[in-house]
């Protein structure tokens, strides 16, 4: 394929509708650490939460034969990890990093050797007739020419991570729990004496994440595939940890972080078809994270010294003000 036509297509509805598949579960992963980070207990396990969510789906759906069954069952499995995470990192006073990573990897080992027992596969679970989720067609807009194509017709996860997206934003500036979350995530002591329960409520947010992340697992085994592959999240999980940071910490910023996350995602499968090695073309998302995440940090290094130039400024005035 030519390069005239790769970039055709790169600006095509098509494209853009591939970008909106891809990056929903990054955004619904970073969701979930959205929550957390600002609860300050953040939540590393979303990439085991995401990975147990899809097999658990796959699983239920396929013996139950029932999609919303799966679905269910699925957001439970997410849940149920991000409590064990709770547990161990909230009231055995485990460090939650590396609570975070056993979490990781026991997902990722433990997804692997259920496959095998259940399908005699440790690959996927293509023996298996897992549900899919329905694609909605939006009256009106899928009439229109190129935004009915990048809008309309896609899986109901796509519309559920901007819902859930405008609902986690009411509950963090419009609600109490929302307001509490914060105020531990900013000063756990100072909450806690204003009588925060700061263990429960941050337990709350850890399970709010498990519920948001494991529609991104969800997805990934029963909209954007109706199989489950080991591993399947390639790093989705923390990539959408990347997107919290980049967002500036809020829900619609992380949301555009994500896409552009997906963004990258859709690039490289594009320009698979170009003669260009295939690992170069599969770093790109990798790439763009460590581009963001090294762009946020420089970031952060220029405000937190504009912060420190104007503090001294404001001394130095006192001071003058003193003396005279």
């Amino acid at each position: 394929m030519s390069f005239d036509v790769v970039l055709r297509s790169i600006f095509s509805a098509v494209f853009f509708a591939s970008v909106l598949r891809i990056s929903t579960p990054i955004i619904l992963a970073a969701l979930g650490g959205l929550i957390t980070e600002l609860s300050g207990a953040i939540n590393i396990a979303l990439e085991g939460i995401m990975l147990v969510s899809a097999f658990t789906g796959v699983v239920v759906s396929a013996y139950l034969h029932n999609t919303l069954l799966g679905v269910l069952a699925g957001i439970a499995a997410g849940v149920l990890i991000a409590a064990l995470l709770g547990y161990f990192a909230l009231y055995l006073k485990a460090n939650i990093i590396l609570a975070g990573t056993a979490v990781n990897i026991l997902a990722t080992g433990g997804t692997i050797f259920l496959l095998y027992v259940l399908t005699g596969d440790k690959g996927n679970s293509s023996t298996l007739a897992s549900g899919m989720a329905p694609n909605v067609h939006i009256p009106l807009i899928k009439e229109i020419p190129f935004i009915g194509t990048v809008l309309s017709g896609h899986h109901i996860f796509v519309y559920l991570a901007f819902v859930l997206t405008a609902l986690l934003a009411t509950l963090l500036y419009r609600t109490r729990l929302g307001t509490h979350i914060r105020a531990v995530g900013e000063n756990p002591v100072a909450a806690a004496s204003l009588g925060i329960d700061v263990r429960k409520t941050q337990l709350i947010a850890l399970l709010i994440s498990g519920f948001l992340a494991s529609f991104g697992g969800l997805t990934m085994s029963m909209a954007y595939l109706n199989i489950f592959q080991r591993e399947m999240t390639a790093g989705r999980g923390f990539i959408g940890l990347a997107a919290v940071y980049l967002g500036g910490r809020k829900p619609w910023g992380t949301v555009l972080a994500a896409i552009i996350f997906g963004f990258a995602d859709a690039l490289s499968n594009q320009l698979g078809s170009l003669n260009i090695p295939s690992q170069l073309v599969q770093m790109i998302p990798y790439a763009v994270t460590i581009l963001a995440l090294a762009v946020y940090a420089v970031r952060e290094q220029t405000l937190k010294r504009e912060r420190q130039r104007k503090f001294q400024e404001q001394e130095e005035h006192l001071l003058k003000g003193e003396t005279a």
